[in-house]
């Protein structure tokens, strides 16, 4: 490993570690620079651009909501100006469902696109991989009653996750990648696409 590719996967990390940490203690403008302008967020509950993640985020901590991010492993490819990053992460949400408090725990990986413009590393794309989650009631010794029909509409690595978020009122995307299938599967091959410089769509 050269000096200059080690230089570019700890600047790539330090984007990485950085959104979490700026997303979750709401300093919107530490968050967005770790963006680039056509920046573009996937997420179970949310699909758009960055400045639009920014807003709902905002609103949704205004409201209480209650999201974090653990973040563990992190390596990256890169090529050129171009890299993509794998991150494992663990996305923690609190909410109720049936009037218990809960604790969802997600877990699964951050696999982002990365570029370098004007000598900055920024992501261009976040796609979240869905690998397992749980339900745990925060008071212990309660019990949840969740309905089977709703929590078998969504995969197996973010079904517990979606039944939360659909409580809360989100629209829940149901059909983003897991730990295996065609939909992981197709974000390899648009990873691998992106670093031969082709252009990637959301």
């Amino acid at each position: 490993m050269t000096d200059d590719t080690l230089a570019d996967r700890l600047a790539i990390r330090d984007v990485v570690e950085s959104w979490v940490l700026a997303r979750d203690s709401a300093d919107w403008d530490w968050f967005r620079r770790q963006w680039h302008e056509d920046g573009y967020m996937m997420a179970t509950w949310f699909q758009g651009p960055k400045e639009d993640f920014i807003r709902v985020s905002q609103e949704g901590f205004a409201k209480g909501v209650s999201i974090l991010h653990y973040t563990g492993a992190s390596q990256a490819r890169v090529s050129g100006d171009r890299a993509i990053s794998q991150t494992r992460m663990t996305i923690m949400q609190r909410g109720e469902v049936g009037g218990i408090e809960v604790d969802v725990a997600c877990t699964g990986r951050f696999y982002d696109f990365f570029a370098r413009r004007d000598g900055r590393w920024g992501i261009v794309l976040r796609q979240p991989i869905y690998e397992k989650d749980r339900m745990d009631p925060v008071t212990p010794g309660e019990r949840v009653t969740l309905d089977p029909e709703v929590l078998e509409r969504f995969p197996v690595g973010y079904r517990h996750l979606a039944y939360l978020q659909v409580q809360v009122g989100y629209p829940v995307k149901p059909d983003m990648p897991g730990l295996r299938g065609p939909g992981v599967e197709a974000l390899y091959a648009r990873g691998a696409a992106w670093l031969d410089g082709e252009p990637v769509a959301p």
